[in-house]
């Protein structure tokens, strides 16, 4: 048995970059082995996960949970990011075994790649019309102020059935999820109206749909965070996403570019919306590639790190994860991303960059939290 070799930088630093350039993190990590130990946001020792092969061990070891009932003890939640525990709150997110398995099968049917495909109409028109609305001033815009997190949750909240005249309360919501205790306090309030709003009668949409699916003895407030980790995901997978996509098609014409599809699968390759896995955490001693992990150890798998490794295996990435807990909006998302592609070179073609490609930044958000944009100024009609 060996010890993980320590992390020599800090992964989960706030910094602010090019566009272009590579997280200081990923190839540091990379090149100091396949489990990396480093320091946790919360404090004392994280293992993070940096080669594919090893990767999708772990996604799928019966005994590296993600209830944060197995957190380290001295954890503080705020500061740690977590979820409640499982028994606090049935969740897609911090279920594992046959509790997930249950849940899963409630939400899956319901966004299914066949399900996705038949919305997708209604994705490219909300586009299209959010797209118009963006363009109808005529002079530079930027992007990342209102449109990548309105486009997302628009198409979110109108496929569960919420009524789209409180877009922007969906929005303050996930803003506010950012802020102190009393306004994250105040945005979960907004969530339990927003999923109430979905489920009253006579509204038509997922969120009523899942009510029918769901196990019995899931609550009517427990429903509710079950609506809200939707619109939430929904968000904050599409958003940072959304930014780059839309910098890489408008640097280059529509004559020069791949397809939607290639282009949307190269971003979130590249761009992935979160950079880590969500926190997983080991319910018993074990080995992972020779290293002895306690109980109760943190663990995360670096996606942005091996979706980029230039000797990645050729396959699938691990954008959307792998496994049992693999993102059930997967299939959106993509569509999302791809009916702006779309949308964009259909209707106009002319739109362009209102500054040179590498004058854009990002901001590493820090934790385990992804990049965006810092702006994204453009010139819709050209």
């Amino acid at each position: 048995m060996t010890d993980a070799p320590i992390a020599t930088c800090d992964p989960f630093a706030v910094t602010v970059r090019g566009i272009g350039e590579p997280h200081p993190a990923r190839a540091a990590l990379r090149a100091a082995g396949p489990l990396v130990r480093a320091e946790a946001p919360a404090g004392g020792p994280v293992w993070i996960v940096t080669d594919d092969a090893l990767a999708r061990e772990a996604l799928v070891h019966p005994r590296i949970v993600k209830d944060p009932a197995y957190a380290p003890a001295h954890w503080d939640r705020r500061t740690a990011g977590l979820e409640p525990t499982a028994a606090e709150q049935p969740s897609l997110t911090t279920f594992d075994g046959p509790p997930h398995a249950r849940l899963r099968r409630a939400h899956a049917p319901l966004f299914t790649a066949r399900r996705m495909q038949d919305y997708a109409g209604r994705i490219t028109e909300l586009a299209r019309d959010l797209l118009a609305e963006a363009a109808a001033s005529g002079g530079t815009v930027d992007l990342t102020a209102d449109f990548t997190t309105r486009f997302p949750l628009t198409v979110v909240c109108d496929l569960l059935g919420v009524p789209l005249d409180r877009i922007d309360q969906a929005i303050a919501a996930c803003r506010g999820m950012h802020g102190t205790e009393a306004e994250v306090g105040a945005a979960m309030a907004a969530f339990g109206q927003l999923a109430a709003a979905a489920l009253e009668e006579g509204r038509h949409g997922l969120a009523a749909e899942l009510r029918a699916r769901v196990p019995d003895e899931i609550t009517e407030t427990q429903l509710h965070y079950l609506i809200f980790t939707l619109i939430y995901a929904g968000q904050l997978t599409t958003d940072p996403s959304l930014g780059f996509l839309l910098a890489h098609v408008l640097d280059t014409p529509a004559s020069e570019g791949d397809t939607a599809e290639e282009v949307v699968r190269e971003t979130l390759r590249l761009h992935a919306p979160a950079p880590f896995t969500l926190w997983r955490f080991t319910a018993t001693d074990l080995d992972l590639a020779g290293v002895r992990l306690p109980a109760r150890s943190p663990l995360l798998i670096d996606i942005q790190g091996i979706n980029t490794d230039p000797g990645r295996p050729i396959g699938p990435d691990l954008t959307f994860g792998a496994g049992p807990h693999y993102c059930t909006g997967a299939h959106l998302a993509r569509l999302e991303l791809r009916a702006i592609v779309e949308v964009l070179r259909s209707d106009l073609p002319g739109a362009r960059l209102a500054v040179p490609f590498a004058e854009l930044r990002q901001t590493d958000l820090g934790g385990i939290q992804g990049s965006r944009l810092t702006a994204l100024p453009v010139n819709l009609r050209g």
